[in-house]
């Protein structure tokens, strides 16, 4: 993980492009995860998780089978069953 204040994710008062790649990380920092963390699509049925396992650490697992060439997704409500509402138009 990447962390770094949230304010540096906004130009301007836009967001910035890192801004889709982020994860709230505290109340005023985000953090970038290394790999592939950061580019798993949202969905309200996802087929993986992750949980934060240290202040520096966050780990991603299945939650159940994922086929060769499907795509992996997470729910970025943090729970798999959590429907909120995004600030996006979920696809």
């Amino acid at each position: 993980m990447l962390v770094f204040p949230g304010k540096e994710i906004h130009i301007d008062g836009q967001p910035t492009t890192l801004y889709h790649y982020c994860f709230e990380w505290g109340q005023k920092t985000v953090a970038i995860a290394l790999g592939y963390g950061s580019i798993y699509n949202h969905s309200y049925s996802p087929n993986a998780r992750y949980d934060d396992i240290t202040q520096r650490t966050k780990v991603f697992s299945a939650i159940q089978d994922i086929q060769l060439g499907e795509e992996i997704t997470i729910n970025y409500n943090g729970d798999p069953d959590n429907n909120s509402p995004m600030e996006f138009d979920v696809l």
